[in-house]
């Protein structure tokens, strides 16, 4: 007759391969609308995902335990599979959770002083779809709503000083090409990284386009400003706090791929 425990950890492997199907359905239904992105990330990836991956550690943990109490110890690799895969994407939960943290904001730009400013089409765009406000770079996170509850000292910083000391690589890029081919470089260089929707203002020395992430589909919108033979970046995502460094990681990608063009 079969014993328990073998059962018991093929149900926790079971469990253990079904972890990245739900999560990957979790974040598919969000990209392609099925539900919300605070349904797909908070309810079911951060929810269900959670207690999904605590449910299958925990029974391949027990699974384990019984099996090598007494002989034949028989099915104790497939527990030990299933309890690896589970804290493998405890691993994974932990190092997002820790981006967070190094990352609690979501709009960045290389001039912190006056960043780059996105077409009235973008804000109206902006606005219809109820994304994050764009906040004033020089007032403190503890003074704006959704960081509201930050404790000191990131309380006290503004968006201009923490990206001063978190992301000090990201400066302008200086040009000593002409106008119109700096913003063909730009132009060229965000689709060479795969931004979609550009649009080019050549009068207002403006270059526009969009970042879409490939689970969730997360839109970011990205702007870029040419004058006076410099060209400012400035990243911003439409939902969500903090941006796990998608934004400043976009725009060094982005700068590179301008210089490399220039």
């Amino acid at each position: 007759m079969e014993t328990k425990s073998p059962r018991l950890a093929r149900i926790a492997l079971g469990l253990a391969l079904f972890i990245p199907v739900y999560l990957a359905v979790s974040a598919l239904g969000t990209k392609f609308g099925v539900w919300s992105w605070q349904t797909g990330l908070l309810a079911l990836t951060f929810g269900g995902g959670l207690l999904l991956i605590g449910a299958t550690a925990l029974l391949a943990l027990v699974s384990l335990v019984m099996i090598l109490r007494k002989p034949p110890r028989t099915g104790w690799p497939l527990a030990l599979g299933a309890l690896v895969i589970a804290l493998g994407f405890v691993g994974l939960g932990l190092s997002a959770a820790s981006k967070g943290s190094a990352n609690p904001i979501h709009d960045v730009a290389t001039d912190t002083a006056e960043p780059p400013q996105f077409s009235p089409a973008t804000l109206e765009m902006r606005s219809r779809l109820g994304a994050n406000p764009l906040n004033d770079y020089s007032v403190p996170l503890g003074e704006l709503a959704m960081w509201k509850s930050a404790e000191e000292p990131l309380a006290s910083q503004s968006h201009a000083d923490f990206i001063a000391a978190a992301y000090p690589d990201l400066t302008p890029i200086a040009f000593d090409a002409a106008q119109g081919e700096a913003i063909e470089a730009v132009r060229a260089a965000m689709e060479d990284i795969g931004l979609a929707d550009i649009r080019v203002d050549a009068e207002a020395g403006r270059v526009e386009g969009v970042a879409e992430t490939f689970w969730f589909g997360f839109k970011d919108d990205v702007v870029a400003r040419i004058e006076n033979g410099e060209i400012d970046l400035r990243s911003v995502s439409r939902v969500g706090q903090s941006d796990l460094g998608a934004n400043a990681e976009r725009l060094r990608v982005l700068s590179a791929a301008i210089r490399e063009r220039l």
